[in-house]
């Protein structure tokens, strides 16, 4: 059994703003929709540790949609962070900003987490996929060329790895490639099989 065929009944919809998150899911060749519903809260309890907050984000984000949940809706939403020395490390808040991130970044490790929510009316599963991402050490001229080039703006960790600074800056990579992109495909296709199957 492949997913499309388990799709084949319901209206899959991708609830995102992320045109990386959009691409990867096109590229498990199925029918979809991409809906946004601007201005969710991305507040989360303090308390929360690396692992939960991206699921809580993910399954926060999916409460804002669930006025689209019907029988044959099947509702994706996502969230992901980056961490470092113990501590989220959110999108930048400007040019100079996301410049002393990736210096802070530069030859280092973090991790990345990406959180997912599937749900249906009936109902829901949350799941999370774990990456660790090592970094050459930088110069401030390369540093300066992709935040200036680029647009970490958008972006948790203020950067994106399949861009410039991905191939010139990642070392390796522990995990899966795409979960560092923001949706991680191949345990996605697979949990997807599970939910729609039980």
């Amino acid at each position: 059994m492949i997913l499309k065929s388990l799709l084949e009944n319901y209206r899959l919809v991708l609830a995102s703003q992320s045109p990386r998150r959009k691409m990867l899911l096109a590229g498990l060749d199925l029918d979809f929709e991409v809906i946004v519903k601007p201005d969710v809260d991305e507040a989360f309890p303090s308390e929360l540790g690396m692992n939960e907050i991206p699921v809580y984000l993910a399954r926060h984000k999916s409460d804002h949609y669930s006025f689209l949940l019907d029988t044959n809706t099947l509702l994706i939403t996502a969230d992901t962070i980056v961490w470092h020395r113990d501590r989220l490390v959110g999108k930048p808040e400007n040019l100079e900003d996301a410049k002393s991130i990736v210096r802070e970044l530069s030859g280092e490790t973090h991790e990345v987490i990406t959180g997912v929510c599937l749900r249906t009316a009936d109902k829901m599963h949350t799941f999370s996929s774990y990456s660790k991402v090592y970094f050459r050490p930088l110069t401030t001229e390369e540093i300066d060329y992709y935040v200036e080039n680029y647009k970490p703006l958008d972006k948790a960790g203020a950067y994106g790895i399949q861009e410039w600074i991905g191939y010139i800056g990642i070392e390796k990579i522990e995990g899966s490639f795409y979960n560092v992109m923001g949706l991680p495909v191949q345990t996605l296709y697979s949990e997807m099989i599970d939910f729609l199957s039980y």
